[in-house]
């Protein structure tokens, strides 16, 4: 089965970055950033790196793991903690952005607050519950 990997990215401002999809006949959701480990990644981490690069053209320094679960797919999904030091979503590069069947693809910065988290329909659910639980205790903030 595949693994994907993807980064909570803590901003200097203490924000995160989401990408909100907006697809057809579908309600509007937010996802983190990242993608799947392919065969010429070195390591997860490595495959991370590219999948922020690619996706947000950012540079990124990787804290820690943060959360692993199956998804629906019976695939594995590693959450790591990130920060995030610049990006500019206009140098994107990733295949998904060339296809117009896909939606849109939106980058926004986000309070890390469990307020502003609760209000976004961020998927996978079982990792936003995750995440706002972890914003609430404050683990997030300390390890930036």
């Amino acid at each position: 089965m595949k693994e994907r990997v993807r980064a909570v990215l803590i901003t200097a401002h203490g924000t995160t970055l989401l990408i909100k999809r907006v697809r057809p006949g579908i309600a509007p959701y937010w996802v983190i950033v990242g993608g799947g480990v392919e065969h010429t990644d070195a390591s997860r981490e490595d495959a991370l790196l590219r999948e922020i690069r690619e996706e947000i053209a950012g540079t990124a320094h990787i804290l820690r793991l943060l959360h692993e679960l199956k998804n629906d797919n019976g695939e594995t999904e590693l959450f790591y903690l990130a920060r995030i030091d610049h990006w500019n979503f206009d140098d994107r590069t990733g295949p998904e952005f060339s296809r117009t069947d896909r939606g849109e693809y939106i980058l926004q910065e986000v309070p890390l607050t469990v307020d502003a988290l609760s209000e976004l329909n961020l998927l996978p659910e079982q990792f936003a519950a995750v995440l706002r639980e972890a914003v609430g205790r404050g683990e997030l903030h300390t390890t930036v």
